[in-house]
């Protein structure tokens, strides 16, 4: 559990070191082509989530986020009993939520800017919570499939 742990601190700090880099060095809008015309560093300020959904609810947000952490506090122990696949996905999850979470309680929105033209623009906790949200689905899997197997 300690390196689940290590890991979703290291996303977080990851998250906002590159955030707080993008802050000071761009404005709101700019844009770096690092590929022309396929991945670009752009400032977005994102009021809502993926795809600019639920626009301005941050305080929605904020408690989903804080009901999301208690109940991996509340759980901590039994989280040290699942697959590894589990464990990672659940810390990259949690890692990418607080980092999001730091971005809507300091400026009431979450930066973003990562952007590959043909998809809206977003940032190293996006990352961290698709591929957690996909290691967990991948774990339930794995997981249902071995209690398949106890049964036959």
């Amino acid at each position: 559990m300690f390196y689940a742990v290590l890991l979703a601190l290291a996303v977080v700090l990851f998250d906002q070191v590159s955030k707080l880099y993008i802050e000071a060095h761009m404005s709101v809008g700019s844009s770096v082509p690092v590929v022309n015309n396929v991945f670009h560093i752009t400032l977005v300020l994102n009021p809502g989530a993926a795809f600019g959904i639920l626009e301005h609810q941050q305080w929605f947000f904020i408690v989903v986020a804080l009901l999301l952490f208690a109940a991996v506090a509340f759980f901590y122990r039994r989280l040290a009993l699942l697959s590894q696949t589990l464990r990672l996905g659940v810390a990259l999850f949690v890692g990418g939520a607080l980092g999001n979470l730091i971005d809507r309680i300091r400026l009431g929105c979450v930066v973003d800017f990562f952007d590959f033209r043909i998809w809206p623009v977003f940032n190293v906790a996006d990352t961290a919570i698709v591929l957690g949200v996909g290691l967990i689905g991948w774990g339930m899997l794995q997981l249902s499939e071995a209690k398949k197997d106890e049964v036959r």
